[in-house]
């Protein structure tokens, strides 16, 4: 086997039963209400056509959001409700979690998905609508976290939101930016993959923030807001 350069190694079959594991970890790691809960709002995004987070994703999102002793959080792409139950999970019990998706009937089964996983009302703030119509409506440094599961054509718009949404040492983080395996891939690739490549270069060049790549579900870039 070749010597790849610096750090980069190749991708041996250990090393994927080591990320199936790492996946798989993450299941059943709530309590049983919220787990019949994810297992119903999957159900519910697999009959929409949609895909919800899996749950190594989903357990990431939970750790950072407790990590970061999150008290505001905004979600862009409520879907039915998968991530947002992870992030309430990991937030601070008085946090609320702002939600934003254009389909009001996907946030339809996000409420009922929080409310049978066992939080109040008052814990979660739907918002439906365009992303980008509705982020500037947001308060300046407002948020511990932003978490962006929308149309990738828009992500490096989502960056530039967040930043002015987040608080110093505040997390941003985008879902899905492997692409399942296309932007790592030298074949021609159609424009939103190259969107993502480019919010990748972007955020791992800007000096106002300090980014990861988690090899989780389809890739979850992360990076905290410098002070």
């Amino acid at each position: 086997m070749r010597q790849l350069r610096g750090q980069e190694r190749a991708i041996t079959g250990n090393r994927q039963t080591n990320l199936a594991f790492a996946e798989a970890y993450g299941a059943g790691i709530i309590d049983e209400k919220a787990d019949a809960t994810l297992s119903w709002s999957r159900d519910r995004a697999d009959e929409a056509g949609i895909r919800s987070v899996s749950t190594g994703t989903g357990a990431a999102l939970r750790l950072l959001a407790a990590t970061a002793d999150a008290k505001a959080v905004a979600e862009i792409g409520t879907g039915t409700g998968v991530s947002g139950i992870y992030l309430l999970h990991g937030m601070r019990p008085d946090g609320v979690l702002t939600t934003v998706d254009l389909e009001p009937e996907r946030q339809q089964f996000a409420k009922h998905a929080f409310r049978e996983a066992g939080f109040a009302g008052n814990r979660a703030r739907f918002i439906p609508g365009r992303a980008l119509d509705v982020l500037p409506r947001l308060a300046d440094g407002g948020y511990d976290l932003v978490f962006c599961d929308g149309d990738p054509m828009e992500s490096l718009d989502y960056l530039a939101e967040s930043l002015r949404l987040l608080r110093p040492g505040g997390l941003v983080c985008f879902e899905g930016v492997f692409a399942d395996g296309r932007t790592v891939d030298s074949a021609v690739q159609p424009a939103e993959v190259l969107r993502l490549r480019e919010l990748l270069r972007t955020v791992r060049e800007s000096t106002a923030l300090v980014p990861s790549l988690l090899p989780v579900g389809d890739g979850l870039l992360c990076a905290v807001k410098r002070g």
